[in-house]
């Protein structure tokens, strides 16, 4: 269900295999895992302020929740964030290019 609830969310990353563990490769036109313990509904629209290791500009992305952890189960609470919009071909190509040679690792992530 699609909500108008609209927030803006901070993630930064700093090493590749916080990296890893949080791209949802497996969506389409990709996505993050962001570790929360604020309260989501699948479909929020949400403005994520994206870092990634040693860039100095955050990438400001649209997106979607399309996958929620809730608290208290045996993995990290947080949303899952497809990006969408204008800047979501950047973000992915970006995450990607820091991610290189780890896409295909099968090391374990967030989210699956």
């Amino acid at each position: 269900m699609t909500t108008d609830r609209k927030a803006i969310v901070s993630l930064t990353i700093t090493d590749r295999g916080a990296l890893q563990a949080a791209y949802m490769s497996f969506v389409e036109g990709g996505g993050v895992f962001v570790p929360t313990t604020q309260n989501y509904t699948l479909g929020d629209s949400v403005f994520l302020l994206f870092g990634l290791m040693d860039d100095t500009e955050r990438l400001p992305v649209q997106g979607k929740v399309i996958w929620i952890t809730a608290a208290g189960s045996n993995e990290t609470a947080g949303i899952g964030v497809q990006f969408q919009g204008d800047s979501a071909a950047g973000a992915k190509k970006v995450v990607e290019d820091h991610l290189g040679g780890l896409m295909n690792s099968g090391r374990a992530t967030n989210t699956m």
